[in-house]
């Protein structure tokens, strides 16, 4: 409900350019498939530029007109998904992706701001 709550509120306005972080993070499958169908709708009958991020592939590959592959917090390549999955010579965009950036699992690390929110719960800073 959260998260329905906070697309409806981006869209309150109808901005000409919408950004949403993972928008369908934790929706079933019937709320994702409305918001993807009422994203479209808005797209088109607004022109609204739309700038959405995910790690769903399949969802990347069905919505996006133009993608752009992150990896490390760099740019890798940007296309279309039928220009990337060409370009790297794959079936699938989550195959394209993978080519482009590995198959091994990454290892996280903290940087200085975890370091400093750690030692802030540990040492009571929190209220």
């Amino acid at each position: 409900m959260k998260r329905r709550l906070e697309i409806a509120r981006g869209l309150v306005h109808c901005p000409k350019i919408l950004f949403l972080d993972e928008p369908t993070l934790g929706l079933d499958p019937q709320t994702r498939n409305f918001l993807w169908d009422y994203v479209r709708r808005i797209n088109k009958k607004e022109k609204m530029t739309v700038f959405f991020t995910t790690h769903y592939m399949s969802e990347a590959e069905q919505i996006a007109g133009r993608i752009a592959i992150i990896d490390h917090g760099e740019i890798v390549t940007t296309g279309s998904p039928k220009e990337l999955k060409k370009q790297t010579k794959s079936k699938t965009l989550e195959e394209a992706f993978l080519r482009l950036t590995g198959k091994t699992i990454r290892e996280e690390s903290a940087g200085v701001i975890d370091h400093l929110r750690q030692g802030r719960r540990m040492w009571g800073g929190r209220r």
